[in-house]
Parts: structure tokens; C-alpha cells; sequence
């Protein structure tokens, strides 16, 4: 029921982290504080596909 998912950044738009999360217990995008190295400080990281 695990499915993978890329986390992207809000600010620059770059997909820079990947995960998997259980679709059946969280239906909402997950969001995560993250280090973006493009930005070069912690930003919200939001899932995309």
C-alpha cells in the first residue's frame, strides 16, 4: 500500500528528496521541512509526482 513520492521545493521548484508514504492513512500531500542544497538553507518541501 506504500507508494513512492518525490519531494520537491516550493521556492526553486527542484525535486531533491524521494520517500514513500501509505496512501491509505495519509490521503494529503505531504509537506516537510528539508535542506534544499540549491537554495542553500531549509525550505518547505511539498510532494509532487
Amino acid at each position: 500500500m506504500r507508494i513512492n513520492i518525490a519531494l520537491s521545493c516550493v521556492e526553486c521548484k527542484r525535486k531533491n528528496y524521494a520517500s514513500q508514504k501509505n496512501k491509505k492513512n495519509t490521503t494529503a500531500k505531504l509537506e516537510l521541512s528539508k535542506y534544499c542544497p540549491f537554495c542553500g538553507k531549509h525550505t518547505t518541501h511539498r510532494e509532487s509526482k
